[in-house]
Order: C-alpha cells, then structure tokens, then sequence
C-alpha cells in the first residue's frame, strides 16, 4: 500500500543527488510515469544540477571558456518536467524501516522528513582529502564539483606567483596539470606511485612520465606528501615529503575519490570493500525491494575478474540513472557490469585503458602472457602518422582477453574501444585477429596496431 494515499493514490520517489545518476534516474522514471501517478522529488546540496565534472580540468585550463557549457540541464529544465529539485538541501538521514528521509536546507538550517514509496542514492563521491598539517590552508584545492572549479580560478587569478605542486598523479592530477601549464604555471606533480597513472601498468605509465616531462612538468614518483607549509600570512608556501620541500603559490589535490555512502551506511545498507553501496543487477540495493542507487556512490561487477570494483566515471553513473529510473518508474531493466575501460589525454598525448592490469589479473589468481606493440596510428607514409604503443593480456590457459593498454598520439586512446567490445563478448585474442576493422591510409595501418598486438598475443598463448 502506498504511503502517498492522501495525495490522490500518487506514489513518491525521493532521489538523494542531482548530478548525472540522480537526474537520469528521476528523467527516465518521469518519461514512464507522469505526474499524476508519479511524484519525484529530489534533493542535492550544491548549487548546480547535472553538470560535467569531468570537464572542469578543461574549464579551468581554458579549453572550456564558459562554466555554463558544463551544465548539461539546469534546475528549471527539469522542474519544468514536474520534477521537485530541492537545492542546496541537503540530506543528513535515511530511515529504511519508516520509509522516510531527514533533510535539511543549507541556508536556513531548517529540517523535515519526507517519506517515499521509492528512495533512489545518489550521492557521488568525495575528494579524497589527506589528514594533513596544513591542508586546509588557503590555496590548497580540491577539484570535484562547479564551486570547486570556480574557487581555484579565482586563485589562479589573484596569485601572484606561478609555483603550483599537484598531489596525486592519477586522472585528475594529470589533467590537472596540464590545466595549469596552459594557465602559465610552474607545476611540480608528487606522486606515492612508481609512475603516473596507476590504472596503467609502470611500464605504460612510463611512457606517460615522459610526456608530462615533455611539458615541462617536473614529476616526483614514489613520494609521500607529510605536510603542506604554510607562510606567515597563514596561507600555502610548500609541499613537503621525508626528503624534500617544493615551493607552491597554491596546491591541487588530485588523489582521487571515495565514495559519499557516509547516510547509507548509518542506515545499514550493504557495502562493498571499497565503501561502495552493493546492488543487483537492476541496481536496487541489496534486502531492499523499495531502494535503488547508481553513479560513484556504487561498487559494480567487474566482467573480466569477476569481482565487485569501485570505478567512479560518468558514464556509468549515466547508465545507472537509466536503469534505475526504468525500474523504479515501473519498468524493467539491467546493468550487468563493466569491463573499466577509461580514457585520458595530456596535451596531444592518448591514454587508454580497459580490462585488467598485471597486478589486476594475478590478484584474482589469472595465469597470463603480456605482449607490448610499435605501431602508429595511420599507414607509415601517410603524412602525420604517430607513433603508438599497444600493450595486452591474455589468459593463458585459453587466450581470452584480460585487458589492453595503449598510449601514443592522436587516433590512439579511442582504439581501446575494440578491446572494450572484445571483453565484453569475452573474445580470445585469436577471434580479435579476424576482427573485420575499417581501414584507409589516414586511419589505421593495414593491420591496426590492436590486432597487431592480438596476432603477437596469440602466438605467445599458443607457444605458452
């Protein structure tokens, strides 16, 4: 029986998040249930609705120059579609047994509950912000939402010096990076890792260090930052690890996020290992008929290992608001998983990735060979033909496709598509090497580097 009897025999579904998860969810349950059978409200704490956070290193670099480009909807769009978005409120409990969530306006401080017949989490994720002396200072920067993006260029505005020391080396911290070479900074990246780009394997990420070096970006690997210096105006001056001191006029943190699951897990809602609510395969929380959730608050199915993996990309999170909004409007629909497959760029240098990684395939006991390709990106006497390197793994026992990783210029990083398909089908390297691929001089050598890199695959599977 629903709760929402008093309102017409309406039934509410309350959506905690408005960026891309939360505001697909309540989009496609409203395209399949009108406002007559269907009340959707949701709530989200900032100041903007469904925006690109992906695009903020581009933004702040300058590519993008307008912050509204990033907006994909306002909050008049979609309350013009009799959606209920409530901002800058904030949720601060979810009570499962008596259906019903605490929020509270950010402004005012005032509170209420609101039942619902349906609750859909999507709360994102967080900065990863590192308990350190000094982190709080001013001209230290996190990087996750529009308000973020707009702090760090107003700094970038009014400091007057151009040191800047990027922590983290991932994504973000390469993206960023590059924003602010194109702003005319000095930047220092200090990294825990042996190399940028840890959903690389070292080898590839290698390749990615000299790039970034070819920036002039200075990189420091295998360095742990302990504390953040602040001048005697209270504001940043250095980052400092055991060994050394790198002078910034301000510091970026890019080390990545985890997921906001702090409301689910004071409810009791299940979690996976990484913090990450657990779901089934139509995205509703597991032991609970009436709860859905989607985006970088949710651990999912790894189609390659076979293992819960927390990867937090807007392209699933869009993807779950689809089935989630399917379902909880009364339709019927799947998310079965991924295969981690990721793009990336630093200045004209591609990065992609899809699969397992070395250390990936022999954490979930895999036996495999590795092979790693030259190749370029168009017929060699074809003029701007770039170099590139493919690098596989394959199963050994059976050939299947583990995962690629390719990095090289332009034409490069969208070519881990193939290898996304051919996971996805679960393919051995050898059924790759008859793949039927488009092929002209300006395009793709005869033999594309990623079957190059299937044939050299098969071969050592075979002599294995």
């Amino acid at each position: 029986m629903s709760i929402s009897d008093g309102r017409g025999g309406r039934e509410r579904m309350v959506v905690i998040g408005g960026d891309a998860a939360g505001m697909s969810a309540a989009s496609q349950a409203r395209r399949l249930r009108g406002p007559g059978e269907l009340e959707i409200v949701v709530f989200e704490r900032g100041h903007f609705t469904s925006f690109s956070a992906c695009g903020i290193p581009y933004w702040v670099g300058g590519e993008v120059p307008d912050r509204d480009r990033l907006i994909a909807r306002t909050a008049e769009e979609h309350r013009g579609r009799d959606i209920d978005l409530r901002m800058r409120t904030e949720v601060t409990e979810i009570d499962p047994a008596g259906r019903r969530v605490r929020a509270r306006d950010v402004d005012s401080g005032a509170e209420s509950w609101t039942p619902y017949d349906k609750l859909v989490i999507a709360t994102g994720a967080r900065p990863v912000r590192p308990d350190l002396p000094g982190v709080d200072a001013p001209g230290v920067h996190g990087v996750q939402t529009l308000d973020d993006g707009q702090a760090l260029l107003d700094t970038l505005a009014r400091t007057r010096g151009r040191r800047a020391v990027v922590v983290g080396a991932g994504y973000i911290g390469v993206e960023m990076a590059e924003a602010l070479i194109n702003r005319g900074f000095e930047v220092t990246v200090v990294n825990r890792g042996k190399e940028p780009m840890s959903t690389l394997d070292p080898d590839m990420g290698r390749l990615v260090h000299r790039a970034m070096e070819g920036l002039g970006i200075t990189m420091v690997n295998d360095a742990e930052v302990t504390e953040i210096l602040t001048g005697g105006d209270g504001r940043v001056r250095a980052v400092a690890t055991a060994d050394a001191e790198y002078p910034a006029d301000l510091v970026v943190l890019g080390i990545g996020v985890r997921p906001e699951t702090g409301l689910a897990r004071a409810a009791g809602l299940p979690l996976g290992a990484r913090g990450g609510l657990l779901t089934d395969l139509a995205m509703r929380v597991r032991g609970h008929e009436d709860i859905w959730a989607g985006g970088d608050c949710v651990e999912v199915l790894n189609l390659v290992s076979g293992q819960e993996q927390y990867i937090p990309l807007g392209t699933h999170a869009n993807k779950h608001g689809q089935v989630v909004g399917t379902n909880a409007g009364g339709g019927y629909a799947t998310f079965p998983g991924v295969v981690g497959t990721a793009v990336s760029k630093v200045c004209d240098l591609e990065i992609g990735r899809t699969g397992l990684r070395e250390k990936d395939a022999r954490r979930v006991g895999l036996r495999f060979e590795t092979v790693t390709v030259e190749s370029t990106s168009r017929a060699g006497y074809y003029p701007g033909a770039a170099p590139m390197t493919v690098k596989m793994l394959a199963e050994t026992r059976t050939g299947r496709l583990l995962g690629v990783q390719i990095v090289g210029r332009e034409g490069a990083a969208k070519r881990v598509d193939i290898a996304a398909v051919a996971l996805t089908a679960r393919m051995t390297v050898e059924q790759m090497t008859a793949l039927d691929l488009g092929y002209a001089p300006p395009f793709s050598p005869v033999w594309d580097p990623v079957l190059v890199a299937a044939r050299k695959a098969t071969a050592k599977v075979r002599a294995a």
